[in-house]
């Protein structure tokens, strides 16, 4: 799948990213902040398999729903000629083993106040609805801030080919000096990782790293809908033995 808006085609106010996706292996294109944080949201969710951005609609189909609304379309500020409309998310979720497609705009709450934006999302909303897909308008008021913030902090790590030059090894090595320490609960993180630094003869920040990536990879399980501080302790859900979960006496 290819986008039909990449960052380099519309106006860029330092807003856009592009992002390397889990689930697809594929580079994503967001158009704003807004749609890398739900993004974020959907890669750390079990249920979500696949994310399609910016996915174009059938351009003789939106015209004739705008006409039958009396809205007008969507059209090129210099060609004057209709363009073609997307939808920001479509993605694919296992309901009850079930893999069901759903059709979501992001949008910041304050532009749905505006006299064009509801129109351009009737014309969605209705061009979905009449393909038994479901749709909706997420908010930065449905979004779980914390959560999108600590996929973001991993979300670079999952691979172990960006922990290089670290090996397997090291990588075992780290997480099994430091599971025990973390189980404690005591020190800040950074200071347990700096010290697994010192004590491995890694470079600053080795350790660190490989934390991430144990999170990342959901070896490490903790709560990601509370901020990970490094200047905090590092609490896992249960207690945990080199990635293996054992449930707490």
């Amino acid at each position: 799948y290819q986008p039909w808006l990449r960052i380099q085609d519309v106006p860029s106010q330092g807003l856009s990213t592009r992002i390397k996706g889990w689930k697809t292996g594929r580079c994503h294109h967001f158009l704003s902040k807004l749609e890398c944080r739900y993004f974020y949201i959907l890669e750390w969710s079990s249920i979500v398999s696949d994310i399609r951005e910016q996915y174009p609609l059938e351009l003789s189909e939106t015209i004739e729903i705008a006409e039958r609304l009396g809205i007008k379309h969507p059209t090129d500020p210099r060609t004057r000629q209709p363009i073609v409309m997307t939808t920001d998310f479509i993605n694919t979720v296992n309901r009850q083993g079930k893999l069901i497609d759903r059709a979501r705009a992001i949008k910041y709450s304050r532009d749905l106040s505006s006299d064009r934006t509801p129109e351009k999302l009737e014309i969605e909303r209705v061009y979905w609805t009449e393909r038994e897909i479901d749709w909706g308008v997420v908010t930065e008021h449905e979004m779980e801030p914390v959560l999108a913030a600590n996929v973001s902090w991993v979300h670079a790590y999952r691979e172990a080919t960006a922990l290089s030059p670290l090996t397997d090894k090291i990588i075992r090595r780290i997480e099994t000096v430091l599971t025990p320490r973390v189980n404690k609960q005591q020190s800040p993180l950074r200071d347990l990782t700096d010290v697994c630094d010192d004590q491995l003869g890694l470079s600053p920040g080795a350790s660190l790293s490989v934390v991430r990536h144990l999170i990342a990879n959901k070896r490490w399980q903790v709560d990601m809908k509370r901020p990970l501080n490094t200047a905090q302790p590092l609490a896992f859900l249960t207690a945990a033995t080199c990635g293996k979960k054992v449930s707490k006496k």
